[in-house]
């Protein structure tokens, strides 16, 4: 850490501000400005306003001092591209290096267009799990909970930017900061786009962790960016009984099918109160809790040849092939799933070494959370740990023939991301091809007298990262100079991004050959604040 950064609370600019003001009203009023004294006690008052919700200490955060004099860019490290399905022309992307440089990049590229976040941030339980400013914060720091929400408050204001309208956020955490986060998602997704949270039974053992009781769940929380969201319907695996009882098949096309009686479980209602007759001529008496649905209902059922007449009762094909992807809607207690022991063997099982990275979750918890948006959803995870996220997309898409894509953000502290993140990402590809480019950051001065310049060199990154393409493989080009634009062949090329200064400078004929295509300025389009900034 830098010896001129002083991490403090923030708190402490407040203190100073108060102070300030409490001296220019005690100025006042020596001087006999009364009015003065009245705007100023309001502006005190207002200082001090406390408001209903979560109140803390914010503190300054290196990551973000980095961003006062450097700027932070991506370069591609091209040994570790995986091209392992060439029918696909599109990229997932792992990212490597601090989150909050990669998410403030991805608001150059990904404003508005990501469908699902999911996280699981570190759970500051005063162990080895939470670092602020590179050291871990213990249980005994009295700025505990302050330095972890100000942690999350800087990059979950940054990941809203990036969720779309009708954008899903999901959040693991537990206990240790279950209530705090609960109240901080409030503030800046608003309190009404609280959608639920999900209780996850993580483990079935008697070990006592907290008073003497068996702690075995964490939790989900669920937050839309707008009310404008939608949830595909999402189901609980059928159970091997139920499978089982599809057995009978008449051989007509239409499958297995199991037998299903429409006597009415509960209580009757007067439309499903009748004595039925069938197309025979029988009468089949009202069951004394009458039927599953109306008349007319079961004689439509009746002339599709699915209602069954024999027997004491009567009872309605129900189809495997309309039922095989169904099951009991999933609920908000998930005690189906794997627990967190499963994730850990998952991971070992693919890295082929055991005890690389703790507590990984299952793929399956993962998947679940995924399976109520759309199947060609790009899903962001920006604390990425063991890449647990992009294996359930990969395997979720071979599940439902999705198209699903992912973008990860993880440091590579202790080599997490190269040994851990990558090898998994790597090690399922038998199985699951796809295709991953790997990004790190890098950061550029904010004085380098050559910004500009600089600047366009990573800017291919950024146009790759945006589209998910690999850019000597799409319709998409790039021209840092009036020669090198007019050298290009255009076949197949729809867009192009071009130096500011070299687009000024084409002629009529230039303009005429390049008609049709989009022309984009660069490195404005990407750092358009920067090139401010730098007066240029």
């Amino acid at each position: 850490m830098p010896r001129d950064f002083n991490e403090r609370p923030h708190q402490n600019e407040k203190n100073e501000a108060l102070g300030y003001v409490r001296t220019l009203i005690d100025q006042a009023r020596l001087d006999g400005r009364n009015e003065e004294v009245a705007h100023l006690e309001k502006i005190l008052k207002l200082l001090n306003t406390k408001k209903y919700g979560l109140v803390w200490e914010e503190h300054a955060e290196l990551v973000e001092e980095e961003m006062k004099t450097r700027i932070p860019v991506f370069i591609e490290d091209e040994t570790r591209k995986i091209r392992a399905n060439p029918e696909d022309k599109d990229y997932n992307f792992l990212l490597e290096g601090d989150n909050l440089h990669s998410l403030h990049l991805l608001e150059r590229t990904h404003a508005g267009r990501i469908d699902v976040i999911y996280i699981d941030p570190p759970y500051n339980r005063g162990k080895t799990d939470f670092k602020y400013n590179d050291l871990y914060v213990d249980k005994l720091d009295s700025f505990r909970h302050s330095k972890w929400l100000s942690f999350m408050s800087a990059r979950l204001h940054l990941a809203r930017g990036l969720l779309k309208k009708e954008g899903l956020i999901f959040i693991s955490i537990d206990d240790y900061e279950f209530s705090q986060l609960k109240l901080l998602l409030d503030s800046i997704f608003g309190e009404e786009n609280f959608v639920n949270t999900f209780v996850w039974k993580r483990n079935s053992s008697g070990k006592t962790e907290k008073d003497k009781f068996t702690v075995n769940t964490e939790y989900v929380l669920l937050y839309s960016k707008t009310r404008d969201f939608v949830l595909s319907p999402a189901y609980k695996p059928l159970s091997d009984a139920t499978i089982k009882s599809y057995n009978k098949d008449d051989k007509d096309g239409r499958g297995r099918y199991a037998s299903i009686s429409l006597q009415k479980p509960k209580d009757p209602g007067p439309e499903t109160t009748y004595d039925y007759v069938d197309n025979s001529g029988k009468v089949w008496s009202c069951p004394a809790k009458g039927w599953r649905m109306t008349y007319d209902k079961v004689k439509a059922l009746e002339n599709d040849n699915r209602l069954i007449t024999s027997g004491k009762t009567l009872r309605v094909k129900d189809y495997w092939n309309e039922r095989a992807s169904e099951g009991k809607r999933i609920d908000t207690l998930w005690s189906d799933l794997p627990e967190n022991t499963t994730g850990s063997k998952e991971l070992d099982k693919v890295l082929r070494e055991k005890g690389k990275f703790d507590n990984p979750k299952p793929t399956k918890l993962i998947e679940r959370c995924l399976q109520i948006s759309t199947k060609d959803a790009l899903i962001l995870d920006f604390f990425a740990g063991s890449g647990t996220t992009g294996h359930a997309v990969a395997q979720l898409n071979k599940e439902d023939g999705g198209n699903r894509k992912y973008i990860l953000c993880t440091n590579n502290e202790n080599y997490i991301c190269e040994e851990v993140t990558y090898k998994r990402l790597t090690n399922i590809q038998d199985d699951l091809p796809h295709n991953l480019k790997y990004f790190k950051t890098k950061f550029l001065s904010k004085d380098d007298e050559d910004l500009e310049n600089t600047l366009l060199h990573h800017v291919q990154t950024l146009i790759e990262l945006e589209h998910g393409i690999d850019l000597k493989e799409s319709d998409k080009a790039t021209a840092f100079s009036l020669s090198e634009l007019r050298k290009l062949d255009l076949s197949g090329i729809k867009t192009i991004y071009v130096r500011q200064q070299s687009h000024a400078m084409m002629e009529k004929s230039d303009l005429v050959r390049f008609e049709g295509i989009e022309l984009i300025d660069v490195p404005e389009y990407y750092f358009a604040k920067e090139m401010r900034e730098a007066g240029l």
